[in-house]
């Protein structure tokens, strides 16, 4: 477990530190988190694919609102392709994935809790 902690205006993950703001952040599976590998949600429905990943204290914003995006950049994020037609993109943070088994990145949530693409 690392904490990803805001020091400034900084992100910085440390181990076992404690700071004011902080996101505790078990990166291990996000670690094996690939492009291309299906997504399937709490319940084991596929709501699409890895498109992209970007890990804890990125520099490069999502493509959502502010206020989420820099929560995104904090954790580490995957987008999502959505499947099915007229499905948008989605962006899962890194706290949300709760493993990969099989190649198959597992979440711990639902896709309605999971953060819409803008574009």
């Amino acid at each position: 477990m690392f904490r990803i902690i805001l020091v400034g205006n900084i992100w910085c993950m440390q181990p076992g530190a404690s700071a004011g703001d902080e996101i505790v952040v078990d990166t291990q599976p996000f670690l094996r988190v690939g492009v291309g590998m299906p997504v399937v949600d709490e319940a084991g429905e596929q709501i699409g694919v890895v498109a992209a990943v970007q890990g804890p204290g990125t520099d490069i914003r999502p493509d959502t609102i502010a206020g989420i995006a820099e929560h995104l950049m904090g954790t580490g994020y995957a987008r999502i392709d959505g499947t099915g037609f007229l499905s948008n993109d989605v962006y899962a943070a890194g706290n949300q994935i709760s493993g990969v088994t099989d190649d198959v990145v597992e979440l711990h949530v639902g896709r309605e809790e999971l953060h819409r693409a803008t574009s």
